[in-house]
């Protein structure tokens, strides 16, 4: 194996794959990456068997063939590499020898056919979808899986078709996010639950591919309007019984899916709400933070009260002190009371891009429901807390 390519293409290359590489590997090999090359393309490969990457780019090839390598030695040797330009080829074996004008690495390997198949899913459904929707959903959704793996239908995000849209929902049984995309293709009984951190890793990757770009990359670009900078526009979801593969330009995200049944969380969705109020997000972003101060002291605990268009709250006492705090709100229904977590209210507004949020409180006993004024396409949900009575 024998080809030469440039520096960047090969880092970027690599920090994509690393993704896949778990911290605690039971197989040494799996803290490798796979990197073969044919025809004019380099493609490398990362996986810890629940999740893989593959990417690849354009390379100038001599030799055609394929190596593993720890993923931290050529990750270590493109990061701190100035030179525009590398060479990369076996030596002796299974070794990669990594050249280039002020450089020159040599990285013991093991032969690729050591390496775990990273096998393309069959019989598969595939549906396409916009990336920069895509991304705004996972960024209001994944927040709110379980960071645990005791139910392990919790830790991932609910997917499914229903009348043109296709709607991701999470939840830790705490707090709940479901929003919905416009869907022109794909099945309407689509239904999976996927591994919240598969859906981390790919706005990882959506996220680079919307990173500040250089003059001379954009023109190069503007020139090229070639497929894979077309296909970065949209992803190519490709589903089986038991498989995903997310499809973004020339990056593949292959992982198992979740079994088990999502609960049905549209009954705890309250049906009506006897007060709404709203609120100025940023306002309520600088209130919370402060209040959370005294509020972790016991249980994250806020009181809401609701009346006259105004929303007070309040901190229980503990020795450290309290704190109080009145925000103006628009506030249509009756008078109204609910405690709610600092801690989730801050990752809910944390993730908020809009101006205000309209928040609708049934009682004190029921989930406050947050949307966004006039957009139907976004719900999130806080379970209340127990009313600190004074």
């Amino acid at each position: 194996m024998k080809f030469s390519c440039k520096t960047s293409e090969l880092l970027q290359a690599l920090q994509l794959v690393s993704r896949a590489i778990g911290g605690q590997q039971t197989l040494p090999i799996l803290n490798n990456v796979l990197v073969e090359v044919e025809g004019k393309r380099c493609v490398i490969s990362a996986t810890d068997l629940e999740l893989s990457i593959v990417t690849s780019f354009e390379a100038n090839i001599e030799n055609e063939g394929a190596i593993t390598v720890p993923a931290k030695a050529i990750l270590n040797f493109a990061q701190y590499n100035s030179d525009a330009e590398v060479l990369l080829e076996t030596s002796g074996g299974n070794q990669l020898k990594c050249t280039s004008t002020h450089a020159k690495t040599l990285i013991a390997g093991e032969s690729a056919t050591e390496y775990p198949t990273i096998t393309p899913i069959e019989n598969e459904e595939t549906f396409t979808i916009g990336a920069e929707p895509l991304l705004d959903a996972l960024h209001m959704v994944t927040f709110a899986s379980a960071k645990s793996t005791l139910r392990p239908v919790l830790s991932g995000v609910y997917l499914r078709a229903e009348k043109g849209n296709l709607i991701f929902v999470s939840t830790d049984s705490y707090r709940l996010s479901e929003y919905r995309v416009p869907l022109s293709t794909g099945k309407a009984d689509l239904s999976c639950i996927i591994p919240a951190k598969v859906l981390e890793e790919l706005k990882a990757v959506l996220g680079s591919k919307k990173g500040e770009e250089s003059k001379k990359e954009k023109e190069e670009k503007k020139e090229k309007k070639g497929k894979d900078h077309q296909a970065a526009a949209t992803i190519e979801i490709a589903l089986s019984n038991q498989q995903i593969e997310l499809r973004a330009g020339r990056t593949r995200l292959l992982s198992r899916l979740i079994d088990g049944k999502f609960p049905d969380y549209q009954q705890i969705i309250p049906k009506e709400a006897k007060t709404k109020v709203t609120v100025p997000v940023r306002e309520l972003l600088t209130v919370i933070r402060r209040m959370h101060y005294f509020a972790k002291e016991i249980n994250n605990n806020i009181t809401f009260r609701f009346s006259g268009g105004k929303m007070q709250m309040t901190t229980p006492q503990t020795q450290m002190g309290k704190d109080e705090a009145t925000l103006e709100v628009s506030q249509s229904g009756k008078e109204n009371k609910i405690a709610l977590s600092s801690s989730y209210l801050l990752d809910f507004l944390n993730h908020m891009e809009n101006e205000e949020v309209e928040v609708q409180i049934t009682d004190s006993m029921h989930p406050a429901v947050f949307r966004l004024p006039g957009k139907e396409f976004l719900l999130h949900l806080i379970m209340p807390l127990r009313l600190q009575e004074e």
